[in-house]
């Protein structure tokens, strides 16, 4: 499907200073959404408007050696299920590339996060106008790994990317400070990597992450790991004329996941993604500490590019682990 950025960019330059470049760009969605689960929420109600509005600045100079260094934020306000959500600023990112590397510091992207074949390709990269609980992922909607947070402190962590012809790889390192040994942060932290190469119209990608510190899952045995250790993640995918398929796998230390998605381009604006997920949760795993749902999820995608920049988008999701777990969605989405 075609979508366009439109990008501002203003050229600053004063004498013995490089040219500096600035970059605004974002989008807006809304639209309603029908949410079963609302109904297990007092005073909520099931049907409500879902709306997002985001602002990304990025800013780059280059050195008389031809290396740039630049920096990104991003000012986002959200509201879902009539609840608020965060409204700000996110923290820094910053970064210093050359050829075909690129090294991040602040609040980083995250290896796992960047893995092709992850995401759907929609505009919500997964189902209706905000994703819908993005019961698609193979390694859960827990969202147990680094990922660039647009309106709070994010991750802060350093990261390196390169890429060379077909071939794109990814290794980043995340700490957080909150323990409680003196001379020690005890907070959680992750290392994770991704490699992926490309030909022609098919993709091949594999990413693995270890954790400490991080959310507790414990066994039967009286054991605890780490909800984001041993997180593994491969995917394959490819275009084929007018459809396109991907076929993920996910691991980690409380369950395993498959996702078989499927897309198909209906005229010259129309893309329909349909997509099927089976989750097994370790048996050895306690109920009380899984932060996924045992059994299988689909959805369905719907868009129609209006041109502009806008397209309309409509999609439903049942999480059939649960039978009263569905959802419906349908809004405009506008880049610029």
């Amino acid at each position: 499907m075609k979508k366009v950025l439109f990008a501002t960019t203003a050229l600053i330059a004063t004498a013995g200073m490089a040219a500096a470049e600035v970059k605004i760009s974002g989008y807006g969605r809304f639209g309603l959404d029908y949410n079963e689960a609302n109904k297990n929420v007092a005073g909520r109600s099931d049907t409500n408007i879902t709306s997002r509005f985001r602002l990304t600045f990025d800013v780059s100079t280059e050195t008389d050696s031809g290396v740039t260094v630049g920096g990104r934020v991003r000012a986002q306000s959200r509201s879902r299920d009539g609840v608020a959500g965060t409204v700000g600023w996110s923290a820094p990112q910053f970064h210093v590339a050359y050829g075909g590397l690129r090294v991040n510091v602040g609040n980083i992207w995250g290896a796992i996060d960047s893995a092709p074949g992850l995401y759907l390709n929609t505009t919500s990269v997964d189902t209706g106008i905000d994703g819908m609980g993005f019961h698609s992922l193979a390694i859960g909607n827990a969202f147990n790994w680094d990922t660039f947070t647009s309106a709070g402190a994010g991750r802060n962590g350093v990261e390196a990317l390169y890429s060379a012809g077909g071939f794109s790889g990814h290794i980043s390192y995340s700490q957080s400070n909150g323990g409680t040994t003196l001379g020690s942060a005890d907070g959680l932290q992750r290392t994770a990597v991704m490699l992926s190469y490309s030909f022609g119209d098919y993709f091949v990608t594999g990413a693995y992450q270890s954790e400490d510190n991080g959310t507790v899952v414990a066994k039967t045995d009286g054991s605890t790991e780490s909800s984001g250790d041993g997180m593994g993640f491969f995917a394959i995918g490819g275009d084929f004329g007018q459809f396109g398929a991907t076929l993920s796998y996910g691991t980690t230390e409380e369950a395993d996941a498959v996702t078989l998605a499927g897309d198909v381009e209906i005229g010259a604006a129309s893309t329909l993604v349909a997509w099927v997920n089976s989750t097994d949760i370790e048996t050895d795993v306690t109920a009380a500490t899984q932060t996924r749902t045992d059994g299988t999820s689909f959805g369905i995608n719907y868009e129609y590019d209006l041109g502009g920049g806008v397209t309309f988008v409509a999609g439903y999701v049942n999480n059939a682990a649960d039978d009263d777990d569905q959802q419906v969605q349908a809004g405009l989405h506008f880049s610029f």
